[in-house]
């Protein structure tokens, strides 16, 4: 990110050549080799960035895809993951590295399609919490511990990376707070399936909740109209009605329940009227319960008014919604939904 805030790794927008995703490259081969040579076990958290508007890649790369200057953004990353991988090869280290690829959030649809991916069949993107918006792709390698070629269902958050680094070190979860992240490894080592509830927030608001192949919003809301108008748009080229709405529309008490098994775009709430509604009702209502019940709110670590982060607040106190404030500084009457 010092690249993009300082220009000290400068990104030339009108060819998209940047060297950082091999600067980015060689220091994460170094620093393996460093370990290595120092028989030190080591985490390593490569945070390549080049498809992130405005993308980039470096001259080897540029042009040599079908996808445009995005697409060679995706074979600089490709390669890099295949040079780190096969390093670890090289130094024998293979069998004792465990490797998790994955992303942040969605494709981010107001870039795309020149500078930006795409959620195939689901409905938005990034800064949505639609499913275009947070689901993501997953890969773990563990040569001779995780079987190739395997797919699992197991429903993941990146919260869960850090239950599973300790378990992979041999170590117990903290045990003085709430700890929301679940260990993956009995589902990469034994294909075990674990039914777990996932909230997806949006600033300070619970916007929906999974549980299951349920999902239910209890708010629906892509970006303002005032942002629409400008040209902003996180869903380009879709429109379901109700759902994918420019205001705040607010579901608590009759949420939007969507299947995502039958109809993964969320394009088809069940009927309220439906026995089907009712029984996933009955499945996610006292999760969400007990969920607000035991919810300790956290002290923000942001002291500045950050649209990127904190962009969503409940009717009348929109200002309010865009700063990070604690708890106890937000007025009574600005209660948000949880």
């Amino acid at each position: 990110m010092v690249g993009r805030f300082y220009e000290e790794f400068p990104i030339n927008l009108k060819t998209g050549e940047a060297n950082l995703t091999q600067i980015y490259l060689q220091e994460a081969l170094d620093f393996i080799k460093r370990q290595q040579a120092a028989h030190r076990p080591f985490f390593l958290h490569w945070a390549i960035d080049a498809t992130h508007a405005p993308v980039y890649a470096s001259r080897p790369f540029l042009g040599t895809s079908q996808r445009g200057r995005y697409g060679d953004a995706v074979r600089e990353i490709d390669d890099s993951v295949g040079k780190i991988l096969h390093l670890l090869r090289d130094l024998s280290i293979a069998e004792n590295t465990f490797v998790f690829f994955t992303s942040d959030n969605g494709a981010a649809l107001i870039s795309a399609p020149r500078q930006g991916g795409s959620n195939g069949p689901f409905l938005c993107g990034k800064q949505t919490t639609f499913e275009g918006g947070m689901r993501e792709p997953a890969i773990a390698w563990w040569p001779g511990h995780i079987p190739a070629g395997q797919v699992s269902h197991q429903l993941g958050s990146i919260m869960d990376l850090f239950t599973t680094s300790l378990s992979l070190a041999g170590l117990e979860p903290p045990r003085d707070r709430a700890i929301d992240g679940l260990d993956l490894l009995p589902t990469m080592l034994q294909g075990r399936l674990t039914d777990r509830p996932v909230f997806y927030y949006r600033g300070n608001a619970l916007m929906a909740v999974t549980r299951g192949q349920y999902k239910a919003h209890f708010w629906t809301w892509t970006n303002s109209w005032e942002e629409f108008r400008q040209g902003v748009d996180f869903c380009p080229g879709q429109n379901v009605s109700g759902v994918t709405t420019h205001s705040q529309e607010e579901h608590t008490k009759l949420p939007l329940v969507f299947h995502l098994g039958r109809d993964p775009g969320e394009r088809f709430p069940l009927s309220i009227a439906s026995t089907e509604y009712l029984d996933a009702l009955r499945q996610i209502t006292p999760v969400v319960r007990q969920h607000q019940e035991a919810l300790v709110p956290g002290q923000p670590q942001l002291n500045v008014c950050n649209r990127a982060v904190m962009n969503w607040a409940p009717p009348g106190c929109e200002k309010l919604g865009k700063c990070l404030m604690p708890p106890e500084s937000v007025p009574e009457k600005c209660s948000w939904p949880h």
